[in-house]
């Protein structure tokens, strides 16, 4: 791939990633929460690796299904159980990517946050 064609793949994706931002509560909410996790995993000292691919990953599915939803409201306005389905199955994606990623959270951060808040009560 050509460095120009590079630069106008990444321009693509980045617009996308402005619209959702601007467009999408969800992906909004969802960024935020991700910050405050990372946060969490830098003041406990937790590994960040698998927080930072959890959080790609649910972005990565929010983001996706959004596409969906746009897709799918411009081929199909009216209702149609079908095109309920599309949307239900792609917001599904989105909800098992975040509880995966709460679980993970919450086996990575939730020791050394236990420990930090152990010593800072005086449990020494």
């Amino acid at each position: 791939m050509s460095p120009v064609r590079f630069r106008q793949s990444l321009g693509f994706a980045l617009a996308g990633v402005r619209l959702a931002w601007r467009e999408q509560r969800n992906f909004r909410i969802e960024v935020v929460i991700a910050v405050a996790v990372l946060l969490l995993a830098w003041w406990t000292s937790a590994t960040i690796a698998p927080i930072l691919m959890m959080t790609g990953l649910v972005l990565a599915f929010e983001l996706t299904n959004s596409a969906v939803e746009a897709l799918v409201d411009l081929v199909q306005p009216e209702h149609h159980a079908l095109a309920a389905a599309a949307k239900d199955l792609s917001a599904g994606a989105v909800l098992v990517a975040a509880l995966a990623a709460l679980t993970v959270g919450v086996v990575v951060i939730g020791p050394p946050l236990l420990r930090k808040l152990q010593l800072g009560l005086g449990g020494g």
